[in-house]
């Protein structure tokens, strides 16, 4: 049991789209699919609902960051929650505590993109299942994942084109912001400064700095594919 709270775990490192990632994968995606099913009935304990992926993404930050203090690990060069799928958890929580419709309407494209990303291509390094970063990492992204679907899809919330530029419009001021924090801190959050080590979506976008004009394209395209459910809808009200 040990094993899987080492910091340094002798382990096999996290292999991407290996049976562990695609199960994984298959069990959040199957859970999102419930979600869309049976929204109606989820909608008439919506309150339950909210406060069960609250809890559980309130417990994965605690745990997470408590285990990088035990371990004398937590650094501001890497613990800070400013990958935009990790802030998303902390916006997602704000947001089931609120329902603020503002809040999802960021999010809707923000966190359930990056969350989709992170969880398709997660930097873990040497951390697979059953080890508990890999098991942390998937419930919080997943609960981003799951929040978002719930709001859309049982409370009904509804994001709209101008959400969608205002959106690409926020997160590119953040992007600023970012990068002037990691030359401070000799960072790389939100990877401005550096692909990460594992495989992603930027290993075909390009080299250093081309491929964050590519990023741009990438997630203003994710962002127009989230919509088109709602668009659809549109055409046929």
């Amino acid at each position: 049991m040990q094993t899987y709270f080492q910091l340094n775990p002798k382990t096999e490192p996290f292999q991407l789209f290996s049976k562990e990632h695609i199960c994984t994968l298959l069990i959040i995606g199957l859970l999102g699919a419930c979600v869309i099913i049976f929204r109606r009935k989820l909608d008439q304990q919506g309150r339950f609902i909210r406060y069960v992926l609250l809890f559980l993404l309130v417990v994965s930050q605690i745990s997470y960051h408590f285990w990088l203090l035990y371990f004398h690990d937590w650094s501001l060069r890497t613990s800070l929650p400013l990958q935009l799928s990790d802030i998303s958890v902390y916006l997602v929580m704000l947001m089931l505590i609120t329902k603020s419709r503002r809040l999802f309407a960021f999010l809707y494209f923000a966190g359930l993109g990056s969350a989709i990303q992170a969880m398709a291509t997660p930097d873990l390094g040497a951390y697979s299942f059953p080890h508990f970063r890999y098991i942390v990492f998937f419930v919080s992204h997943g609960g981003v994942f799951l929040a978002c679907l719930f709001m859309a899809a049982a409370q009904k919330y509804k994001p709209t084109v101008r959400a969608l530029w205002m959106t690409v419009l926020i997160v590119n001021i953040y992007g600023v912001c970012v990068f002037f924090i990691d030359r401070a801190l000799n960072a790389n959050y939100l990877y401005l400064m550096k692909k990460p080590k594992t495989s992603s979506l930027l290993d075909v976008l390009g080299p250093w700095p081309w491929y964050l004009l590519s990023m741009e394209a990438a997630v203003i395209l994710s962002f127009f594919i989230l919509y088109i459910p709602f668009w659809i809808q549109k055409k046929r009200a």
